[in-house]
């Protein structure tokens, strides 16, 4: 049977969205860690560079709402925003300083195998603070993610304790993020685009991690008498990191969050393959099977998650069903009463 026009488009689309968005997230981790690298362009600044990052997203960000007025801004008072916008401005400075941290000592492809830990700490607060009840068949996957990752970390030939505590951190403070999200804003019906969340939260994480700044890294900044700031590099990094922003909201809003996962697993085997032969980074078998086990860890995680979303969405339908069946029922006893009066009239 021949698939329509409209059908075949729509995929054709669906792998575009994706392609980009793979494209776009693969350029930005490389590029950072091009930049961050003692031994590639050796400018090893990460709160300066997401600094960089944050300016130049708040900037285009400012100028699409307020200015062209392509994108609605979200009503927000002012103690929503203090209450919840800049608990998740915080939270978002710290994952990128320590993530973007890591680059310096880790390689690309271990970083994304410590990654693979996202669903262990989401899952591990969301108990912690009472959100998610405790499964022990979930408990169960998120010990084999971890015991993945533990296997691919002592498999690694580069470790570094330091930069793996950083990768850890990172994890926390990301997963920490997405579960206040879901706590301070979803739950009280403001849904944030990439635009509109960049509105909010880039100038507040500016702000913050202006204070680490100052202290960290500004000093050594000033004593570097040799550095010239490369709007190119700079420049062309920070529109990387925005229109990755602008991939995700496609992605997310022309596919699904499931598409978006499962092109996230075609992107870590990218960027793996990527990191072993082009970087040279040294990717041994313990690695791979450690990470594949984590790897097949997630995939059952996200699977049992689409079931469980499939699930409710079914019950849902079903209690809207028998609510239109009970008022059509109702409707016509109404009917049927009202012609019985008019027959004995």
């Amino acid at each position: 049977m021949a698939l329509s026009e409209g059908v075949v488009k729509k995929v054709l689309l669906s792998y575009a969205y994706v392609a980009i968005w793979i494209f776009l997230s693969f350029t930005v981790i490389v590029y950072n860690k091009y930049i961050l690298d003692r031994k590639l362009y050796n400018w090893p600044f990460p709160i300066s560079l997401t600094m960089i990052h944050m300016a130049f997203c708040s900037s285009l960000a400012y100028l699409l709402v307020k200015v062209f007025k392509l994108v609605e801004p979200v009503s927000m008072s002012r103690d929503l925003y203090l209450k919840s916008v800049v608990p998740i401005g915080a939270l978002y400075a710290l994952s990128l300083w320590f993530s973007n941290s890591a680059y310096i000592f880790l390689s690309v492809s271990f970083i994304q195998m410590l990654k693979a830990l996202m669903p262990v700490a989401v899952y591990s607060i969301g108990i912690l603070i009472k959100k998610d009840p405790f499964k022990s068949d979930t408990m169960v996957n998120m010990l084999s993610i971890s015991l993945g990752v533990a296997i691919a970390a002592y498999g690694e030939a580069k470790f570094n304790s330091w930069g793996v505590t950083l990768q850890l951190l990172a994890v926390a403070f990301e997963a920490t993020r997405l579960v206040l999200i879901q706590i301070l804003l979803n739950a009280k019906g403001i849904s944030l685009n990439p635009i509109t969340s960049l509105y909010y939260v880039a100038p507040c994480c500016f702000a913050f991690l202006c204070i680490p700044w100052i202290v960290v890294e500004f000093p050594v900044l000033k004593e570097t008498s040799s550095f010239h700031f490369d709007f190119v590099i700079f420049g062309t990094n920070s529109l990387c990191a925005f229109a990755l922003n602008l991939a995700v909201f496609l992605l997310v809003g022309k596919t699904s969050a499931l598409t978006m996962n499962v092109a996230g697993v075609v992107k870590d085997w990218l960027l793996i393959a990527f990191s072993w032969s082009v970087i040279k980074d040294t990717v041994t078998a313990v690695n791979l099977i450690g990470y594949l086990i984590a790897f097949f860890g997630v995939a059952y995680y996200n699977h049992a998650k689409l079931q469980a979303l499939k699930a409710a969405e079914a019950q849902k339908k079903a209690q809207q069903d028998n609510v239109e069946a009970g008022k059509l029922l109702e409707d016509r006893s109404e009917d049927g009463a009202g012609k019985k009066n008019e027959t004995q009239d």
